[in-house]
């Protein structure tokens, strides 16, 4: 089968297609057949060689924490029932990144494999995945209020377009802040009340400050959000998109609560309800560009760029 490796750590040109043998479900795993893999932000950082004191890999490595397909075959100790079922899946355990993800087939633990409601399509599924657990996560530690006042960094991204649409069902005021003008319409379109460019020397200079950041951008950007938190506010840092997390600097005013390891039980139901959402209609991701898998390299270079909007997917 065609699976996407990195060679070396390096940039996007160090990703490069190989055959490799088929792989088989040993006991307590599945094996997918892989519709779609998501290209997280992340993978782009560990292709670089960025994390290693969070996750020890060496080159050569498949990528891919997520894909979605068809369940083909499944291990000793799983329920045979999920053959042939539409799932999407992690391809390791809670807060591990084993990958995998960039490939035709993928086997995935049997615990991180989460069946698709029917009429739903696959790559919308599959933002459910990472994106609406992690969304709601953040949302159950915040505890947004009506009438607060809500800054989300990195709103264009695939978190955004969760994070913008729940926190404006909460009567927060949204304050979306993003790197362009067209990221910022997208932010608009969403349900934003209010955009910010951060790619403006002084952003923050002049904006109003807020009860709440959710800060997926880190470095300069989420230190310059951090500063304009109100006291008594909270700031949530689970993103390093600019290089490291953000709310270091000690402050007895605010709440900052950083990466965080989740219960494995309690995290897994999150990746369901945000598919009940989906398939409700409640809600819906945006999927911002997809690139065939053998062009892995391309989407990881439009992610460097910071030219992409919403989830990234390869298509297999």
């Amino acid at each position: 089968m065609r699976a996407v490796r990195v060679a070396r750590f390096g940039g996007p040109e160090v990703l490069e297609v190989v055959e490799v043998p088929e792989p088989a479900a040993g006991a307590g795993e599945v094996l997918i057949d892989v519709e779609a893999a998501e290209v997280l932000f992340l993978d782009t950082q560990l292709r670089a060689g960025w994390g290693q004191e969070y996750f020890k890999l060496e080159p050569p490595i498949v990528l891919g924490a997520g894909v979605a397909g068809v369940v083909r075959s499944v291990g000793a100790g799983v329920d045979g029932g999920l053959v042939g079922r539409r799932v999407i899946a992690g391809t390791a355990g809670v807060g591990a990144y084993d990958g995998g993800g960039y490939a035709e087939q993928s086997v995935v633990p049997a615990s991180e494999v989460f069946p698709v409601p029917g009429g739903l399509e696959l790559t919308t599924a599959l933002a459910a995945l990472h994106d609406g657990a992690t969304a709601l996560s953040q949302l159950d530690l915040a505890t947004v209020s009506a009438g607060e006042r809500v800054l989300i960094t990195a709103a264009a991204g695939s978190l955004g377009s969760w994070l913008i649409p729940l926190l404006s069902a909460t009567g927060a005021t949204v304050v979306a802040a993003a790197r362009g003008a067209a990221k910022l319409e997208r932010a608009r379109e969403l349900g934003a009340h209010e955009t910010v460019d951060y790619s403006v020397a002084g952003w923050s200079d002049g904006l109003e400050g807020v009860d709440v950041v959710f800060d997926g951008a880190g470095g300069e950007i989420g230190r310059a959000a951090y500063a304009i938190t109100r006291p008594g506010g909270r700031f949530l840092g689970y993103g390093a998109a600019s290089g490291d997390f953000a709310g270091a600097d000690h402050r007895d005013d605010v709440t900052v609560v950083g990466i965080y390891q989740p219960d494995p039980v309690a995290w897994r139901e999150l990746p369901r309800r945000a598919l009940q959402l989906l398939a409700d209609r409640s809600l819906t991701p945006l999927i911002g560009q997809t690139f065939p898998l053998a062009e892995a390299a391309a989407a990881h270079a439009a992610i460097d760029s910071r030219a992409t909007v919403g989830k990234t997917l390869l298509i297999v």
